[in-house]
């Protein structure tokens, strides 16, 4: 075995706890849909055992990426993004529009109609989100502020701050999300800087 392949396959755990965290699975939860035993998981995300096809396979299914992405293989020139939905349940879709490990993660958000007397299950972890929404009207809530945001709008804010996402009962509601762990902020511009006369 090359030491290339060797050296893919030894970065494969920390790969697969970044995507479990970052999903906020537990490893009882992935051991249910993956079939693979709680231990077994354990030891691959630490290194201590290194992955077969039979395991990968219904990883990169659990997590809604390709094995490519899960083992980090090298680009093939196709700059294209695989778009595979992830159902998050209560009707929530979610489509990874990123797939470099670490830094900030792009994704696409739909949710469906919801009720506008629903009450928020505000969550807090570490990071920074950045939402702009494409269609319909997001209801965030953040901290102890309700915000109604419309088709470009966009809102960013420390993710310690507790908050919650959810559609209004006018409809679904697609939004882009940009998520970065803790210190890490979207920083965006509109346009790029013109020089000075003077420079």
């Amino acid at each position: 075995m090359s030491q290339a392949v060797n050296r893919t396959l030894d970065a494969v755990g920390h790969r697969l706890k970044q995507l479990r965290l970052r999903r906020e699975v537990t490893l009882a939860d992935l051991a249910d849909e993956t079939g693979i035993s709680i231990s077994t998981l354990s030891r691959l995300e630490s290194g201590l055992r290194r992955p077969t096809l039979e395991q990968l396979l219904p990883l990169a299914g659990a997590y809604g990426v390709t094995l490519d992405e899960l083992v980090d293989a090298p680009p093939t020139g196709n700059p294209r993004i695989n778009l595979r939905p992830i159902a998050c349940g209560d009707g929530m879709v979610v489509l990874p529009l990123t797939r470099r490990p670490g830094g900030i993660q792009a994704y696409k958000f739909v949710l469906p109609a919801g009720r506008d007397d629903q009450v928020p299950d505000l969550r807090t972890h570490e990071g920074y989100d950045w939402a702009y929404v494409l269609n319909g009207r997001l209801r965030l809530v953040l901290g102890d502020q309700e915000l109604i945001l419309e088709p470009g709008e966009a809102a960013e804010f420390d993710t310690r701050t507790p908050h919650w996402f959810g559609a209004t009962s006018a409809g679904p509601v697609e939004f882009l999300s940009l998520i970065g762990k803790q210190g890490e902020r979207a920083h965006v511009r509109a346009a790029p800087k013109r020089k000075s006369a003077a420079s």
